[in-house]
């Protein structure tokens, strides 16, 4: 198989997240259908949790057996550092942006706040919905993850096993036509509904890196840089998932929303398997 046929079925991979986003421009839901589409969604965040810390995890853990102490303590040290850098960033970057929330609303009370809101200069961000701003948090994560993906598939490639690559492909295409579903869940949650261009927006965030880290590994191979994709990708989706607990707090509907975790978490799993029962 050529190469262009290998970044041709990666960028294939990555697209199938598409799949799944037209369900945020639904209408008309119920309190209770809302709550179950937000719950799928976090259902399928947990998984992804596990499953990019056991991607980033595995070079930690075969450094160690081998005994191979510096490696081990690099790579620890580099999964530490991604992890943190992934949580808390966005830990700080909403806080600050609940003080400059804050900030306008004290600034533009009384005569002429309309006018002076005007001149306010907002970023593209802070004039989306918290459903939205939250969709794209996921999406940044889901992208993290999927590079790590595509970079699999490309070593996969370099190294001539093409079987293996195939494999991955499929499974990965599988995975992440769950992943739209994903990002849909904040807006269904809210109400919102968003526009085909800020869907397209996302799933090239959540689906286009599988098709760059499949570019990546095919010309370079590194297990370093897996690690920190891997788990900036896990620090952000932890923070992704703690803020879609407590959205669905707020529907008070406790029992489809762990029914609709759980499903989550079964879904992700279900894809997943297509890639271990193929002995990957």
């Amino acid at each position: 198989m050529s190469t262009g046929h290998i970044l041709l079925l990666g960028a294939i991979a990555g697209a199938t997240i598409f799949l799944g986003l037209p369900v945020g421009r639904v209408q008309g839901l119920g309190s209770s259908t809302r709550a179950a589409l937000s719950a799928l969604a976090t259902g399928i965040l947990v998984f992804l949790l596990w499953d990019v810390l056991s991607n980033a995890v595995d070079p930690i853990d075969a450094a160690l057996h081998a005994h191979h102490w510096g490696r081990f303590s690099w790579l620890a040290a580099l999964g530490f550092g991604g992890f943190t850098l992934g949580l808390m960033s966005l830990v700080y970057y909403s806080e600050w942006m609940k003080q400059r929330a804050g900030r306008r609303a004290t600034t533009l009370v009384g005569p002429g706040a309309a006018a002076l809101d005007e001149f306010e200069h907002r970023t593209w961000i802070e004039s989306l919905s918290p459903g939205k701003q939250l969709a794209l948090l996921i999406a940044i994560g889901i992208g993290a993850h999927n590079f790590g993906e595509g970079l699999a598939i490309g070593q996969a490639a370099a190294a001539s096993q093409i079987s293996l690559a195939v494999t991955l492909i499929i499974g990965f295409g599988l995975h992440n036509a769950t992943e739209g579903f994903g990002i849909c869940g904040p807006m269904s949650g809210e109400g919102t509904r968003p526009s085909w261009a800020f869907l397209g927006l996302m799933g090239l965030i959540g689906g286009g890196p599988t098709f760059l880290g499949t570019v990546l590994g095919q010309a370079w191979s590194s297990e370093a840089v897996s690690v920190v994709f891997f788990t900036v990708a896990a620090g952000s989706i932890l923070y992704v998932v703690q803020e879609l607990f407590a959205v669905n707090r707020r529907f008070d509907h406790p029992r489809v929303v762990t029914w609709l975790v759980l499903a989550g978490i079964v879904l992700g799993f279900a894809t997943d398997f297509v890639v271990t029962a193929a002995g990957v």
